[in-house]
């Protein structure tokens, strides 16, 4: 892609950003070189496309043939035009996932859609994408039970025999949860996984694999970086796995490359299509959508690796990947930054939790400071924990972590749309940690304080 191309595409066919641009006192001419281009301010969800019509921000004020819906910080929908053309593009990225790491072309395939269905981006998108793979000619076939436990028990044992290999679809820790649970024969299927929306780690994947019966993780798991803005970013290759795996085991190496020990979502990107930048530890990007995106700022941390700088890196410190895949960039992302968890590919955001604290049944016991964070239990699973600062003289009991975790929850499923679609319901009750008030390892006095860990 050339970003200077697409800004003056976009700046001449997109009403919002002819706006925009005149906001900011840019005349589209002057912007020729890239210097010229990565100095055009950022475009955000606040600052642009929240405060332009939607008609206004698609190509010649017109919007697509379908539209997904994602739930903002307090419950206030946005919405996402996009066109069969859109879909066909993204699906390029579900093609060298299903072709270059399960070998989809060769083997019959079933893709079982577990993401939620509805006005969601994640259930609908990926259906039509499958359907998509199999107009190009795989030999695939796709059923979409979306989050439906039950439907999902009773189409398996039924489908899954007439075919090769069976392809499930989902947020990471619903899929294991699937797995771990219900009482189906897995080693039997030949079963593959894609997955999205959140990070996950080795251990995870391995562990998946062993219950799954997946014998090589590296061509049998493979993870898409989306968001509903922009649909899928990128994807995970088997080369980007077999080095993640390889960091995964060296910390201090992930460090000197991401810059910190934790491990990152590490993907590939398609330059002809997306354009990525870093902006003060965090990504920007630039794409051709139903709502065409320049220097876009999604607020996901991570960075950029070219292809050769990655390969020169770790072969630098003694790893030569047994593995190739298309001579692209990487991309790395930690996940949402501003104080956002993702939890079942739900985002969590503070201010759902902080209503569920302002109740009147609640108020007059808490401070209305908290920190909400995903914890892992023994088995991998994940819970929602919010730890809450008691007001001076309160002492923490049982009887007050279960009024604060009802309250709390009945805002999550009021303000918080996705939360309410794509977590199942028996995880959506949070894991409430009470603190005296002052607590110095989660309230200090003083200091700047952080709603997530």
């Amino acid at each position: 892609m050339n970003p200077v191309d697409l800004f003056h595409d976009v700046a001449r066919t997109v009403p919002a950003y002819r706006a925009f641009l005149a906001e900011n006192h840019i005349d589209p001419a002057s912007v020729r070189t890239f210097q010229d281009f990565v100095r055009l301010p950022m475009t955000t969800k606040e600052g642009y496309t929240r405060r332009h019509p939607l008609p206004q921000l698609c190509r010649h004020g017109v919007m697509g043939d379908i539209i997904a819906v994602s739930s903002g910080s307090t419950g206030v929908p946005s919405f996402w035009p996009r066109s069969a053309s859109d879909e066909r593009m993204i699906a390029d990225r579900f093609e060298e996932v299903f072709r270059g790491t399960f070998s989809a072309h060769e083997r019959r395939t079933l893709a079982v859609v577990c993401f939620s269905l509805g006005t969601w981006v994640g259930g609908l998108f990926t259906l039509n994408c499958c359907r998509h793979l199999a107009e190009r000619g795989y030999p695939i076939t796709a059923v979409a039970p979306g989050t439906n436990r039950r439907e999902i028990r009773r189409i398996l044992p039924e489908l899954a025999p007439y075919f090769d290999q069976v392809v499930l679809m989902g947020y990471p820790p619903y899929l294991k949860n699937v797995i771990d649970t219900e009482d189906l024969p897995w080693h039997e299927w030949n079963v593959k996984i894609v997955t999205a929306g959140e990070v996950f780690s080795e251990e995870w994947r391995a562990l998946v694999a062993a219950r799954a019966g997946i014998d090589d993780p590296v061509h049998g798991i493979a993870s898409l970086y989306g968001t509903a803005d922009a649909g899928i970013l990128g994807n995970e290759t088997p080369l980007s796995i077999e080095i993640r795996r390889f960091l995964a085991e060296r910390p201090d190496t992930a460090k000197e490359l991401f810059g910190e020990p934790r491990l990152p979502t590490l993907v590939q990107y398609d330059p002809d299509i997306r354009f990525f930048e870093e902006h003060e530890g965090t990504l920007l990007f630039s794409g051709d959508n139903g709502v065409p995106l320049i220097r876009y700022h999604i607020a996901d941390e991570g960075g950029v690796v070219p292809y050769d700088e990655m390969l020169a890196f770790v072969r630098g410190h003694g790893f030569e990947p047994s593995t190739s895949s298309p001579e692209r960039p990487f991309v790395y992302v930690f996940g949402r930054s501003h104080d956002i968890v993702s939890y079942y590919g739900a985002n969590v955001y503070p201010e759902n939790v902080a209503v569920g604290l302002e109740q009147p049944q609640v108020s007059r016991l808490v401070t209305g400071k908290f920190v909400t964070e995903v914890v892992k239990d023994t088995r991998h699973d994940p819970h929602l924990m919010v730890t809450v600062e008691l007001m001076p003289g309160e002492k923490p009991s049982d009887e007050i972590a279960h009024t604060i975790g009802e309250s709390i929850l009945g805002q999550l499923l009021r303000l918080n749309s996705e939360f309410a679609a794509y977590v199942p319901p028996r995880q959506q009750t949070p894991l409430i940690r009470l603190r005296e008030s002052g607590d110095p390892d989660y309230f200090p006095p003083g200091a700047k304080h952080r709603y997530t860990r």
